[in-house]
C-alpha cells in the first residue's frame, strides 16, 4: 500500500513518521515555498522540534507525483488551505476510490463549514473520512501511547482507515459514523483551550479550569447537536476527550495563545512566535458568527473572540462570564 501525507507541518511530519512502517510505500508533500532546504536534502527537520524520516519517505512539491498509487491521502494542510489543495487534487487527477482523510481541525472562515464539507464541496464524488481525537503531536512523535477517532459515512470505509493508520502499542484507533460530531467536538474544543491557557497562566484555580471545561463541553454540545451531531460523539475521544488534552497541556498550541494573552501580548504578535497555526483563533470568529446565526449562546468562545480581536482587558472579559445572568443548568440535550 501507499500512503500520501499532505501538508509537512508539525502534525503532518509526525503521522510521515509514526505510519511509515505501516505502508510499502509513502510519499510527503508540501507547496515548494514551504518545504526547508533541510528536509529536502536530508528527510529531517529541527523546527518547532527534530523529526528524522526514513530514506524510504519520498519528499515532493509535485502533488501529481505524490498521489500517484496513493490508496489513503490523508490531509493535514492548514484548514484555510483545505478548499485550494482540493482544488489542486481535482487537477491531479485524484480518483473517486482513494480515500481522503482530513487530519485538520477547523471552520472554514466565510462559509462556516466543517472540513468534509469543503472536501465535498470541491470533490463530491470523493471517498471521505476524518482524523480526530486527542493526539498532541510531540507525544505522538515520542511513541507516547494515544488513542483517536476516525469518521466516515460508509463504517467500512472508517474500518479500512482504521486498520492501514492504527501502530501497536502506540495509536489506537475507534471508527465512528458521526462525521458532524467528531468534526464540530475537534474543531471547537480548541477555542476553549484558548480560554484554559488564560486561566493556567492567571492562576485562577481548578475550580475555574473544572468549571471552563465543562461549561466549554455544553457550549460545543449544544452547538453540535443542533447541526446534526449525536450527543455521545462528543463524550467520546474527538469531544471531551481531545477537550481535556488541549486544555491541560502546555505542548497545545491554542493553550500557549492563551497564556501569552493572560501576560498581555496582542495576538498578531503571539501568533509571530509562535511560528506555527493555531486553529482555535480563527475558529472563535467562526464559532460565534455560526451561533449568532442559529441563535445559540457560546459566552466562554465569544469572551475568546472579544479577547483575541479587541483591544479590552482580557482579564475583565473573562471575569465579565462570572456575572451573566443565574440560569438552570442543562440536564439533558436534545438533538434538533
Amino acid at each position: 500500500m501507499k500512503l500520501a501525507v499532505l501538508g509537512l507541518g508539525c502534525w503532518g511530519l509526525v503521522l510521515t513518521k509514526l505510519l511509515t512502517d505501516n505502508f510499502d510505500e509513502i510519499s510527503g508533500w508540501s507547496r515548494k515555498e514551504d518545504l526547508p532546504r533541510e528536509l529536502l536534502l536530508y528527510k529531517k527537520t529541527t523546527k518547532p522540534f527534530e523529526v528524522q524520516l526514513d530514506d524510504k519517505v519520498e519528499i515532493t512539491s509535485d502533488l501529481k507525483s505524490a498521489i500517484k498509487d496513493a490508496e489513503i491521502i490523508l490531509l493535514v494542510v492548514a484548514t484555510s488551505a483545505v478548499r485550494a489543495v482540493c482544488r489542486a487534487l481535482k487537477e491531479a487527477g485524484i480518483n473517486d476510490e482513494q480515500i481522503l482523510v482530513n487530519a485538520s481541525k477547523g471552520l472554514e472562515q466565510g462559509t462556516l463549514k466543517r472540513m468534509s464539507e469543503v472536501m465535498k464541496d470541491e470533490l463530491p464524488n470523493q471517498t471521505i473520512a476524518v482524523l480526530s481525537g486527542p493526539t498532541l503531536a510531540l507525544e505522538v512523535l515520542e511513541g507516547q501511547p494515544t488513542a483517536a477517532c476516525v469518521a466516515a459515512d460508509d463504517t467500512e470505509v472508517a474500518k479500512k482507515v482504521q486498520t492501514a493508520l492504527a501502530v501497536k502499542n502506540k495509536f489506537r484507533l475507534y471508527t465512528n459514523d458521526d462525521m458532524i460530531g467528531v468534526e464540530l467536538g475537534g474543531s471547537l474544543k480548541n477555542v476553549i483551550a484558548i480560554a484554559a491557557g488564560f486561566i493556567d497562566e492567571m492562576r485562577f484555580g481548578d475550580n475555574s479550569k473544572g468549571a471552563l471545561l465543562t461549561r466549554g463541553m455544553a457550549e460545543i454540545v449544544r452547538v453540535s447537536v443542533y447541526l446534526g451531531a449525536n450527543p455521545s460523539t462528543l463524550w467520546g475521544l474527538s469531544g471531551m476527550g481531545d477537550l481535556i488534552a488541549t486544555c491541560s497541556s502546555s505542548l497545545s498550541r491554542n493553550n500557549t495563545v492563551g497564556r501569552m494573552l493572560a501576560r498581555g501580548k496582542k495576538i498578531d504578535e503571539i501568533l509571530s512566535e509562535l511560528g506555527s497555526v493555531a486553529e482555535g483563533v480563527k475558529t472563535s470568529k467562526a464559532i460565534c458568527e455560526l451561533a449568532d446565526k442559529i441563535n445559540i449562546e457560546t459566552p466562554i468562545s465569544k469572551a475568546i473572540y472579544k479577547a483575541v480581536y479587541s483591544k479590552e482587558n482580557s482579564r475583565e472579559i473573562f471575569l465579565e462570564l462570572m456575572n451573566r445572568a443565574l440560569k438552570g443548568e442543562e440536564t439533558f440535550v436534545k438533538k434538533s
